[in-house]
């Protein structure tokens, strides 16, 4: 038998992505185009013409490239210590260099794109974008790890309402709810990686409570974010607001319940996610359902 073709077809399926499927793979695409579609619908939902919704959504695209970039070239060493899978840079399929150039590209053409959505609109969308980095660079490691992404998510509804004519503000259950799912996002982003985390030094909040506590947890800002999305615009809670807030709060009883199970039972470890993902899916019908009344 030849093993020199089993040796190289092995060596074809361990080959690392080349340089530019590595880049894009980088810059988290998953979550960069989940955020950048929200804002989109969250902006055609709002009335804003077709060519601000663009506008937009392709500031908030360019900032989430240059949050991406930089978190992957700022931690390719912890990943690669920590051999993380889908680290790209951690790999050497992509270099820093490349990856800290792209982040640096993208973060230049954030500044342009949001401030040509108004002055006002450009400052509250950088804000959250400095944050961000703010997270990569140094908070992620500290107690206030959550802080950047509340900012962030805040931010993004801000984006929207003041690039509308007259550049109206957010109004404040708007900005609470963002800043409660931005809270959410972190324990959901974190959570698997904390043990990881913990060997590498980097003790966020979430690795300080640990995955038992911050699985319980979870829920709660997602609830929380409910409940501002549902008695927080003005004119009372409508009867399907009532009972989409009912089914909320029994999906984060359950999810919380589930979550406290041992680390074996996968499958309670599982409907806790799938209850939390419920929860945040209601979140966010909920406020695109608000439309123009964001503001």
């Amino acid at each position: 038998m030849d093993t020199t073709d089993g040796a190289a077809a092995s060596a074809t399926v361990v080959r690392p992505p080349g340089a530019a499927r590595g880049l894009l793979l980088s810059c988290h695409p998953g979550p960069s185009c989940a955020v950048t579609a929200l804002i989109a619908v969250l902006a055609v939902s709002s009335g804003l013409s077709g060519s601000r919704c663009l506008l937009v959504a392709s500031a908030v695209l360019a900032g989430q490239l240059s949050v991406g970039w930089c978190n992957d070239a700022f931690d390719a060493r912890r990943d690669a210590d920590a051999r993380r899978p889908g680290k790209p840079v951690a790999q050497g399929a992509v270099s820093r260099r490349a990856v800290w150039g792209a982040a640096s590209a993208a973060l230049l053409l954030c500044v342009a794109l949001s401030l040509a959505c108004g002055v006002a609109a450009g400052a509250a969308h950088l804000t959250g974008v400095a944050a961000a980095w703010a997270y990569n660079l140094r908070l992620k490691a500290t107690a206030l790890s959550w802080l950047p992404y509340a900012i962030g998510f805040a931010a993004l509804p801000c984006l929207v309402t003041l690039s509308m004519p007259g550049g109206a503000p957010p109004a404040w259950w708007v900005v609470s709810a963002g800043a409660l799912l931005g809270v959410a996002a972190h324990l959901g982003d974190v959570l698997p990686d904390i043990e990881d985390d913990l060997r590498a030094g980097v003790r966020g909040l979430p690795q300080r409570w640990g995955p038992v506590r911050s699985r319980l947890l979870l829920p709660v800002p997602l609830v929380a974010a409910t409940a501002v999305l549902v008695f927080g615009p003005p004119g009372g809670p409508g009867g399907p607001s009532v009972v989409a807030l009912a089914a909320v709060a029994l999906c984060g009883t359950v999810a919380t319940a589930a979550g406290a199970a041992p680390r074996r039972d996968g499958t309670r470890r599982k409907a806790a996610l799938a209850g939390t993902v419920v929860v945040a899916s209601a979140d966010v019908a909920l406020l695109l359902a608000r439309g123009s009344g964001i503001a």
